[in-house]
């Protein structure tokens, strides 16, 4: 492990909002842990930990909070074991893995099994341990574990019967009691039939099996953490329904306690909110299992098994037991199992799920392909380069699941809140029920009852504890299946804050494919003599300017002979020996700090930056030898994208090493408001602090190295997914579409996350404001108002589904602006930016 690894784990139990202050605590206590998050929606906790060793007592940890990780077991055949000393081994190889709660190894029938923290190992890390004690290890079934969705679907199945169940025993209570208060007939006939006694005792035994049958949950759960002094929802739930059945079963079997005035029973309000809060929880359930929709979408596109080489035949095995390098056969219309490069054959693949591109790309031997993409018509053979968690899927899979975990800083207020919300709650129920013993009217023990058991059954910490991570997890879901990747979670909300989107210019305005348009040589120079010599320096950096050269010159049949001593001047320029010849190519600055004089080929390069070229200079041994000039055209959607951005009132900005002059026709050709050029890649930094200071947050849009610490230091640093790996690692959005109309979708999803965030949280917090002194009886000396607990647990289950409905409204954002085909922009020759010419 490295020094700080960050680990998601699975919480059991976490009903409410105050639930996840107590897990969120219980993991923070520990030494070694830090920057923890806990997502009540997605029931998981994410946190970075030094050691392994400290998993253990995590878990004991979780365990004594009564919030449980949950755990998974898996079985594995072991291959090669002949001894006890074997199972030693393996035994010690699988118990080192993080995570690793138990393991049990059995030589007779050549398996282990192996329990283990859901979400700090996999079964293919616990494999990949036992093979590498020297003892292969496969799963003993393909389906060893079970994924959230299912887990999700079993948990709503559940709740669906248990509703059923309660709902059944509780109709006759209700008929009952409900039927005698509203109907005089139908309370005589009760009184003259069985007895207002054998009634009594009828809905005792049917209440008692609907809350300690389908409702025992909330007390099996609710009261040992009062117990603990962490009284969560289900401690309200338990503590509400308990008084009402309490007191009811006082009044059905202990009358003389009670004055005649307040003899009554509330069996039907103690199993109507059952069945009430049980509905609400399995609506709940079935949305939040809705809301990790887009992962179900992207585990979806992850094959379970492939056809791999093994001598001259093809074997099926399982996609978790596959190396690097290994070859497999992809068949017409299958998905390709893992990230690799074509060995032989000629297809096409569609890539959409990873571009947004609907056409099918051409591939054939040497290209790359990507895991999950889906094969065309013909067959090809892959080399694995990268398979398990280390494919361009699983991480991208990976992103989206860290972005649905954070907690944004508008978390921070409602977790501040919910810690003490439910024992605030227990507090107002008693002075509730103290004031109405106090000074309310006859029968004030009745009153004092329903009033407190309406105001612990009415509050409801779980709108506000699914407020933020519901929207969090639709949202960032939503904004992957368009192609926009929230590497970090708090990019979410700092996006919607942002002013100004500043661009890089080569691969993100333009398409950073630029082609060789122009060489104008020195008196004293052949033309063909410096494009060779020039071409020699150039096949040794790997820009997209020095590429174009190299091809420029390649396709005029140049002769390009070895250079030796290459070396790179970030923002500057590169030199290396050719034939015993210096030979430097790059900016002007470069020229002047080597003391190159290029006045004979000034106002050339100047014109040349005019036409929207991008113009270097060259020199041999010192002296000027010609401009150079190469044409990158702007993407064709640039120019849309660009514009949709000031329509939604952002200020566009380009920073770029560019010449002023090329800088400004680009700016005017695509629409961009203000124009940062000639800029040094440290000197971007600097930029975007002005931009900044300017007024609002600074987002940075880019692609290359170079635009690595630009990035980093931005308020929101945004990667064109066809970039380098460096850029991505650096920024806190991707765009997988790899061009800007990726920053308008991403911009759009921000906004309307954001937006959906705080209408929960004015209803979540509304909601418990304005009912709560309802429920307490505040209404009742003006109007004559008491709320019946009915209604309370109606109104509490109404407010936590009415949260997830609205969350899931943002499955229906549509893209701001469509990849669609742009019409075709005119090609725009624009100057090479310094900044990233080290070439």
């Amino acid at each position: 492990m490295d020094p700080k690894t960050y680990l998601t784990l699975n919480i059991e139990g976490m009903s409410c909002a105050s639930c996840v202050g107590r897990v969120d605590k219980a993991i923070s206590a520990l030494d070694g842990i830090s920057d923890v998050t806990v997502n009540l929606a997605s029931e998981q906790a994410r946190f970075a930990i030094d050691s392994p060793a400290r998993l253990t007592d995590l878990a004991g940890a979780l365990d004594a909070s009564g919030y449980p990780a949950r755990t998974s077991s898996v079985t594995l055949n072991i291959a090669s074991m002949s001894c006890a000393s074997c199972v030693g081994r393996v035994d010690k190889a699988l118990a080192d893995v993080p995570g690793v709660l138990s393991v049990s190894v059995n030589l007779a029938s050549e398996t282990a099994q192996v329990t283990y923290l859901e979400g700090a190992t996999t079964p293919a890390q616990l494999m990949a341990a036992s093979a590498a004690s020297g003892y292969p290890a496969e799963l003993s079934q393909a389906d060893a574990t079970q994924n959230r969705a299912e887990r999700k679907a079993e948990e709503a199945d559940a709740l669906r019967r248990n509703v059923i169940l309660a709902a059944v025993l509780t109709l006759p209570v209700f008929v009952l009691e409900m039927g005698a208060h509203l109907v005089p007939a139908f309370h005589m006939t009760i009184a003259n039939t069985i007895g207002m006694q054998a009634s009594w005792i009828l809905q005792f035994v049917l209440a008692s099996v609907v809350l300690f049958g389908p409702g025992r949950h909330f007390f099996t759960k609710g009261l040992p953490a009062l117990m603990r002094g962490a009284p969560d929802m289900n401690s309200l739930v338990a503590l509400g329904t308990g008084a009402a059945w309490s007191y009811s079963v006082v009044a059905t079997f202990l009358p003389g306690l009670l004055p005649d005035g307040v003899r009554a029973v509330y069996f039907e309000a103690a199993a109507v909110i059952v069945v009430l809060i049980l509905l609400g929880r399995w609506l709940e359930a079935r949305a939040k299992g809705r809301t990790g929709a887009a992962i179900q979408a992207l585990l979806g596109l992850q094959v379970r098994t492939a056809r791999v080489f093994r001598g001259d035949q093809t074997v099926e095995v399982d996609v978790d037991a596959l190396a690097v390098g290994d070859t497999i056969l992809v068949r017409p219309g299958e998905r390709i199992p893992v990230d690799g490069e074509i060995a032989s054959g000629v297809s096409n693949v569609d890539e959409s799920m990873i571009t947004g591109e609907p056409v099918p790309v051409a591939k054939a031997a040497g290209a790359m392909v990507t895991g999950g993409t889906v094969n065309g018509t013909g067959s090809l053979t892959i080399q694995a380069t990268r398979v398990g968690a280390d494919t361009t899927l699983a991480q991208i899979i990976r992103m989206v699941e860290d972005a649905q975990v954070a907690k944004l800083p508008i978390q921070g207020l409602v977790d501040r809140v919910t810690l003490w919300f439910v024992p605030a709650v227990m507090a107002l129920a008693a002075v509730t029920v103290l004031v109405w013993l106090l000074v309310g009217p006859d029968p004030a023990l009745t009153f004092a009852l329903v009033a407190g058991v309406s105001v612990l059954i009415i509050a409801c910490p779980c709108a506000m504890g699914l407020a933020t991570p519901t929207s969090i997890m639709v949202g960032t879901g939503r904004a992957a299946e368009m192609g926009v990747l929230f590497r970090k979670g708090d990019a979410l909300q700092a996006l919607s804050d942002v002013q100004v989107i500043a661009l890089d210019k080569t691969g993100t305005v333009t398409e950073g494919k630029p082609t060789l348009t122009d060489l104008v040589v020195a008196d004293g120079f052949e033309r063909a003599r410096i494009l060779s010599l020039v071409a020699a320096v150039e096949a040794q950096s790997e820009h997209p300017i020095a590429e174009a050269i190299l091809r420029g010159a390649r396709e005029e049949g140049a002769n390009v002979p070895p250079a030796s001593g290459f070396r790179s001047i970030t923002g500057y320029g590169v030199a290396a020996i050719v034939d015993g010849h210096e030979v430097m190519v790059g900016a002007d600055r470069y020229m002047v700090r080597e003391g190159v004089d290029i006045v004979a080929l000034e106002n050339t390069e100047h014109d040349l930056a005019r036409r929207g070229r991008s113009a270097l200079f060259a020199a041999v041994d010192g002296r000027l030898a010609a401009v150079i000039a190469v044409a990158d055209p702007v993407k064709p959607s640039s120019r849309d994208a660009i514009a949709a951005l000031r329509e939604a009132g952002l200020k566009v900005a380009m920073i770029t090493g560019d010449k002023k002059e090329t800088a400004d026709a680009i700016a005017q050709e695509t629409g961009i408001d203000h124009v940062v050029a000639e800029v040094l890649p440290d000197g971007k930094v600097a930029a975007l602090d002005d931009l900044s200071a300017g007024g609002g947050a600074v987002a940075f849009v880019g692609d290359g190295i170079n635009d690595a610490p630009a990035l980093a230091h931005a308020d929101v640093g945004i990667a064109i997914g066809t970039g380098t790996d460096v850029a991505i690692e650096s920024a806190d959005v991707v765009l997988m579409s790899g061009d800007l109309r990726g920053v308008v979708n991403a911009a759009h999803v921000s906004r309307a996350t954001m937006a959906n965030i705080r209408q929960n949280l004015v209803w979540a917090f509304g909601y418990n404001v304005a009912l709560i002194p309802v429920a307490a009886g505040v209404l009742y000396p003006a109007f004559g108002l008491l709320l019946s607990p009915v209604f309370a647990a109606g109104a509490m289950a109404l407010s936590s589904v009415s949260v997830l409905t609205n969350a899931l409204r943002l499955r229906r954002i549509m893209p701001a602006l469509a990849e669609r085909a742009a019409p075709p922009a005119a090609p725009v020759a624009t100057q090479a930016q310094p900044a990233e010419q080290g070439a």
